[in-house]
């Protein structure tokens, strides 16, 4: 059904996308908003799950209500 609308599958599932660069950068689209954030975690509410960020000397670099982007030492990302 997807396919044959032509519709951008995050928007039909309200996928999160999670652009992954390196160990050092990661790129979040389609959350909702930031539950903990800590140095060490950053716990973020997608549209349909939420995401776990694990690492060293995080920090959000910047967000708007579509996306953000994280900095750091990335050493897992989880779904919760």
């Amino acid at each position: 059904m997807v396919e044959s609308l032509e519709l951008p599958k995050d928007l039909v599932y309200r996928a999160a996308i999670v652009t992954v660069m390196g160990n050092r950068e990661l790129l979040l689209e389609n959350y909702k908003g930031i539950l903990e954030y800590e140095k060490e975690y950053i716990r973020i509410q997608a549209k349909s799950c939420r995401i776990l960020v694990r690492g060293k000397n995080l920090n959000i670099s910047y967000y708007t209500n579509e996306e953000m982007k994280i900095t750091g030492i990335i050493q897992s990302i989880e779904y919760e």
